[in-house]
């Protein structure tokens, strides 16, 4: 029996259940959407560096196998192609004043002798007044000196009188000497002086430096460049290449040195190191090693170069026929069996060829190794 305050009326009973029945609705609708990441799927990828062939014609590409062997171990440095200072000679007017002409101009081959530039200098001028006036004084103490002797000889003066007369007469003479050989350096004739002065080649070679244009100043003590021109005699030549510290033991002066020209690849040119340098680039923590080239003719100043340096020390690598490694992208691949009739693709670094047929490999593959002994043929099978 229930209490009249115990009973609950039958509207009041069915909101209550509705109620509950939204409550759970809102509670399950919250779970579902909690945010939570929906779980993660899987997309199979091909392996790009796999190919598969057909069983039946597996037997067209046959296996071979790496051999061992031993060879000099090589250290590779850039450089760049620049003139042997011993070889530099700069072109200077020893007269002061005013560049009136120019024969010659940058990068010109020129000749030893040949005119260079023509100056017009006022201290030609006052050198041949200082040539005259050395010319007539000479005149003038030896005419002195002749009549002393006569007198002398005659008792008319002393023995001391005719050396004074001597001592004079030398004298003038050294004056006069110096006067010429002032003449001489300025290139100046003293029969027929001029007032322009010629400057020649000291040597034969290239002009690489030019520092006078016309109606500019030339000379050593204006504020023009002392050095009007810089010739280089290009027949040798220094190739400058950076050398890693760490790589400075395996190197040392007099030893050979092979040398590539990045704008001839097919040339190679031989040299000699000359010097190791004995301060690092702080930065880079690289040496200057100097190599002496002859220059066959085509090498021109700044041209980047490499430099390869053998050493007495040997290495083993693998070698594997020139026909099993695949040239592809500036990179270098092989092909391994990797079990049925499944073939990867492995990149390798290959080294120098031998003999044309073979071709050293320095990384990627071992001796013994197999490997697909045309890889080209089975590239292009893989890609039909």
């Amino acid at each position: 029996m229930i209490s009249k305050h115990d009973s609950i009326s039958l509207p009041a009973a069915a909101l209550l259940v509705t109620a509950a029945a939204l409550l759970l609705s809102g509670c399950e609708k919250k779970a579902e959407g909690s945010g939570a990441p929906p779980p993660a799927q899987v997309i199979p990828v091909q392996d790009m560096s796999m190919i598969t062939i057909d069983q039946k014609d597996v037997s067209k590409f046959p296996l071979v196998t790496a051999e061992k062997t031993a060879l000099s171990s090589e250290l590779s440095a850039t450089g760049g192609v620049f003139p042997d200072v011993a070889r530099e000679v700069p072109v200077i007017s020893l007269a002061n004043g005013r560049v009136v002409d120019i024969k010659t101009r940058l990068n010109d081959n020129v000749t030893k002798g040949q005119l260079l530039f023509r100056v017009q200098s006022p201290d030609i001028t006052g050198a041949f007044d200082t040539y005259q006036k050395a010319v007539n004084d000479e005149q003038l103490a030896n005419k002195a000196d002749i009549r002393a002797q006569d007198l002398f000889q005659h008792g008319a003066i002393s023995q001391a009188m005719l050396e004074q007369a001597d001592d004079t007469e030398r004298d003038a003479k050294a004056d006069l000497v110096a006067a010429e050989e002032q003449l001489k350096i300025f290139g100046v004739d003293k029969n027929h002086p001029d007032s322009v002065v010629s400057v020649y080649a000291p040597i034969s070679g290239v002009i690489i430096a030019q520092n006078i244009t016309n109606a500019a100043a030339a000379g050593v003590t204006l504020s023009g460049s002392a050095t009007a021109f810089t010739i280089a005699d290009l027949s040798t030549v220094w190739i400058l290449c950076d050398v890693y510290e760490r790589d400075i033991p395996r190197i040392k002066i007099g030893q050979l040195a092979r040398i590539k020209p990045t704008a001839y690849p097919e040339r190679l040119i031989k040299g000699t190191i000359s010097d190791i340098g004995p301060v690092l680039d702080p930065q880079l923590r690289t040496a200057k090693v100097r190599i002496q080239v002859i220059n066959p003719g085509y090498l021109k100043l700044g041209m980047f170069v490499t430099a390869t340096f053998a050493d007495k020390r040997t290495e083993t690598h693998a070698v594997v026929p020139s026909d099993a490694v695949l040239h592809l992208h500036d990179r270098d691949w092989v092909f391994v069996p990797a079990g049925g009739n499944n073939f990867r693709r492995v990149e390798v670094q290959a080294g120098k060829i031998i003999d044309g047929t073979h071709q050293v490999i320095l990384s990627g593959v071992d001796p013994g190794q197999q490997l697909v002994g045309n890889a080209l043929l089975l590239e292009t099978a893989g890609t039909q």
